[in-house]
């Protein structure tokens, strides 16, 4: 230790310290605060220096970690097998070295590769007894992880049951989140003003930590397996066919892996996906690469981090350098004013980029962003325009700070900042850009789903004057939608069904369509359960609308806000006379038998007529509280088959368990319509 120099004790030192924080912000927080670039440039750093002076290894340095810690929070669980992590590859030469190391290992070998797209999601164990999903897991340290279980039965893709009644199954597979549903969670945050998730990758592990279930259950996840773990009664001689059987078993398989012959043949596949890759509509970061013979790696073995077999080929990241010439303010349906960078045209991850949201004035302060600056921008996730900073060194001193404006450029009313906010608002509740806005979000997918009503329409049948307001779009004619620009019968037909199948909408999605400030989709479920219809929504004093669990006085405030405004039970009454669905499933709506009010209640073990999220939205509904554990406070325990610990913990306590046909006798006795 004492030949090492001063300079690079202290270097190894800092570089430990900050990279143990980046992980704690990365897989604890969910909040990474640097780029993957970055990070990895610094692992590199490390473990050069640690290769350079081999006395330096300890077995607490990063270079010898798999992952972050389980939170607090969830029970942690130990996996039959580790999760191993994967060593990377930036250059060509680094994948042909790994070449090299394989084939002298397999002297005079056949040697075969499998290339995978790798998916910027989160590693999850799932462990399957006698053909039934019983435990699912995070990565967490390799060793062990936490069980969110219940999130990843919501996760429809995840099959609950296998094909085959396999003894005991280990299948290791990434959960990520669709760039569309991505950039749709994002938009509705950047709307109530909360913190925006950084990619995809960052908004899969935060909703897969969720004590909720409901919430993972809203943000539409969806994993592609790629691995064993342990496996009885399983005999396959490759990767390639260990893929090809979990497709045969009902997991999902990222349908772009490709046996090859060759690290030529690899490379050549990487090639292919450098660019392709954005055409996907899931985020992609680089391949990996893994020997095919499941006899040939086990033979190579690992190291004590990660496989000798595998290794994963990182993407440069997509950046560039472009010009602000331009910030321009966009005004939301809930008043937010957004400025939004206009960028000198520039090729980014597939598209020719613009424009780049700026979020907020905070932030342009922050970057100092101003106008005439040479920036450098990058995609979010693959997906969202984002300035990363200003290029300080290009700056001429004649670029024009920005400052909001002091009235809305749409209606060139007052905006305010509201006491604690980051958004600054526009105060006209007729603004024609709130207005289009707000019908843009009426229609969408997630609220009344009026398939063809797009932006472009929706301009269109406004500046024509054929709505004013969304109840409008209930008597919209034939002849009047044809003689829009580039609307011909077919298509004005198919619209005209759209909006009327939307009458028969369920409560929570009208109630989230209309974009009462702070309601999301889970709280206007939670919402239309405990109510039962819009009139006894309307009429909910304050009080009572702060004891409902998750609803808090912010929503509560908010909604009373709005009912409180003639304008809006103006319309309110209007789609009720239209025939648009006012009322929720539960007969008697707020009124009807509530069995399980202020009754904390947990699911555990798999059920057969509902999933998770259907089972934990009947129990709102009937007045309960869905909680994730059991505790002293529990005060019931639905439990399906294979109930596990939750169930023993019931148990011990004495608290009341309640079977799935107990659970549908309540519902028939409460008068509950399944279909709702």
């Amino acid at each position: 230790m004492d030949t090492i120099p001063e300079k690079v004790l202290k270097k190894v030192g800092e570089l430990r310290r900050e990279i143990e924080q980046h992980n704690h912000n990365y897989y604890v927080l969910d909040n990474p605060t640097i780029t993957d670039a970055a990070f990895d440039q610094m692992m590199r750093e490390l473990a050069s220096l640690e290769q350079e002076y081999p006395e330096l290894v300890t077995p607490d340095s990063p270079t010898r970690r798999v992952g972050g810690k389980p939170r607090e929070g969830f029970v942690t669980v130990r996996h039959l097998a580790p999760l191993l992590s994967l060593g990377n590859a930036f250059e060509e030469g680094e994948l042909k070295d790994f070449d090299r190391r394989v084939r002298q290992a397999l002297p005079g070998e056949k040697i075969e590769y499998v290339a995978e797209l790798k998916i910027d999601g989160l590693a999850v164990s799932l462990l399957y007894e006698n053909g039934l999903l019983v435990r699912g897991a995070t990565r967490g340290d390799g060793e062990h992880g936490e069980d969110i279980t219940p999130n990843l039965r919501t996760v429809r893709a995840v099959p609950l049951r296998l094909k085959e009644n396999i003894p005991l199954l280990e299948v290791r597979g990434e959960v990520f989140m669709p760039k569309e549903a991505f950039a749709r969670l994002n938009e509705s945050r950047d709307e109530a003003g909360e913190q925006l998730f950084a990619n995809p990758r960052n908004a899969a592990a935060g909703s897969l930590r969720q004590l909720d279930p409901g919430v993972t259950a809203s943000r539409q996840l969806s994993i592609f397996v790629y691995a064993l773990g342990q496996a009885e009664g399983v005999d396959l001689p490759t990767h390639s066919a260990v893929l090809e059987w979990q497709q045969a078993q009902g997991f999902k398989v990222n349908p772009h892996f490709r046996l090859l012959p060759d690290i030529d043949a690899v490379l050549g596949y990487c090639r292919e996906w450098q660019q392709d890759r954005f055409n996907l509509p899931y985020a992609t970061d680089g391949v990996v690469v893994k020997l095919n013979s499941l006899a040939q790696q086990l033979r190579l073995g690992a190291t004590m981090k990660s496989p000798r077999w595998a290794i994963a080929w990182k993407y440069p990241p997509e950046q560039a350098r472009t010009v602000v010439r331009d910030i321009i303010i966009k005004v939301g349906r809930t008043g937010v004013l957004t400025p939004t960078a206009i960028l000198s045209p520039v090729r980014l991850a597939g598209t020719t980029v613009t424009r780049a949201t700026l979020h907020n004035e905070d932030m342009i302060r922050e970057k100092d962003i101003r106008i005439g600056d040479t920036v450098l921008v990058h995609k979010a996730g693959d997906i969202i325009p984002e300035v990363l900073e200003v290029i300080r060194d290009a700056r001429r001193e004649d670029e024009k700070p920005f400052a909001m404006p002091e009235e809305c450029p749409e209606c060139h009313m007052p905006v305010v900042r509201p006491g604690g906010e980051v958004a600054v608002r526009c105060t006209n509740p007729v603004c024609p850009s709130r207005f289009r806005e707000g019908l843009i979000h009426f229609v969408s997918r997630n609220a009344m789903d009026i398939a063809g009503l797009g932006p472009a329409v929706i301009a269109l049948l406004i500046s024509s004057g054929q709505v004013k307001d969304a109840a409008d779009l209930y008597v919209l004619k034939k002849d009047e939608l044809v003689s829009l620009e580039r609307m011909g019968e077919k298509s004005a037909q198919n619209l005209l069904q759209a909006i009327e199948e939307s009458k028969k909408n369920p409560l929570h999605r009208l109630l989230f369509a209309l974009g009462i400030r702070h309601v999301g989709e889970r709280a206007a479920k939670i919402l239309a359960g405990r109510f039962g219809s819009m009139d006894n929504i309307a009429s909910a004093r304050l009080e009572e609308l702060v004891e409902i669990p998750e609803i808090g006085p912010k929503i509560a405030e908010s909604v009373t806000e709005f009912f409180a405004n003639r304008e809006n039970l103006k319309l309110i009454n209007k789609l009720a006379r239209l025939g648009v669905n006012m009322a929720s499933s539960i007969a008697g709506g707020q009124s009807g038998p509530r069995p399980l009010e202020g009754k904390t209640v947990v699911l555990t073990g798999g059920l057969k007529n509902y999933t998770r999220q259907e089972a934990g939205e009947i129990i709102e509904r009937l007045g309960g509280r869905v909680s994730s554990s059991v505790s002293k406070k529990t005060d019931l325990v639905v439990a399906g088959e294979d109930p596990g610990s939750k169930y023993r913990r019931a148990m011990e306590l004495n608290i009341k368990v309640l079977d799935e046909e107990g659970l549908v006798a309540l519902l028939k006795d409460t008068g509950y319509d399944q279909r709702g």
